[in-house]
């Protein structure tokens, strides 16, 4: 079966994402480098990958998608082994409510929120948005408690076994964890806490780590 392209920086947390359900799998990928915070415009071609110009982007002999969520689905489905998506449809559903959280709150408070404005901005000497941080402090445990809630005791967010929900929220944590004052709110948690030291440890996330 052809090598599937992924199209994007190591940066991202949806690249990550990708990479990790791959390299889950036991998929050999090929990793083109698009980077669309470059000074540069995003070459023409890319933009017949994705019409909106973000990342990741996704071929596999030919079949084009974008949007993570579609992109993980597609890769778990179309390589049979190591299935990362439960048997039935209350657990498929609950894993794709973990993944909707995720887009939906987890990634614009506790990444760009915590990470973004106490993390990068400070790096690159850029003030800190004391409206986004006031924002991310009210959702960020609203955020984690549902998480709680939904893992309900067991050892995975999804579940028994490691799902594309796992594999989708990984990279949001890892930077959200960059944050000390993140890192303590973490650790109130302490199901999440145990599913983080189990996560983080695994090979996929240890050889997807960002470069920068």
């Amino acid at each position: 079966m052809n090598k599937p392209i992924l199209y994007g920086s190591d940066y991202s947390v949806y690249v990550r994402s990708a990479c990790l359900v791959l390299m889950e799998k036991e998929i050999e990928y090929e990793l083109v480098p698009v980077d669309i915070f470059a000074k540069d415009q995003l070459p023409r071609h890319y933009l017949d990958l994705h019409p909106f110009g973000r990342i990741p982007a996704f071929d596999h002999a030919g079949f084009r998608l974008y949007e993570t969520g579609a992109i993980t689905r597609y890769i778990d489905e179309a390589f049979p082994a190591n299935p990362l998506q439960p048997p039935t449809a209350q657990e498929r559903a609950r894993v794709n409510q973990i993944i909707s959280i995720a887009d939906s709150y987890i990634y614009p408070h506790l990444v760009w929120g915590f990470y973004v404005e106490q993390i990068s901005k400070p790096r690159e000497c850029t003030a800190t948005d004391e409206g986004k941080m006031a924002a991310a402090r009210i959702a960020a445990p609203v955020c984690l408690k549902a998480l709680s809630d939904l893992m309900n005791g067991r050892p995975w967010l999804g579940g028994t076994s490691l799902t594309l929900a796992d594999l989708h929220v990984a990279p949001m944590i890892d930077y959200f964890l960059m944050s000390d004052e993140a890192r303590q709110l973490f650790e109130t948690f302490p199901d999440l806490a145990s599913w983080w030291s189990r996560m983080s440890q695994r090979a996929s996330m240890k050889m997807t780590k960002p470069s920068g």
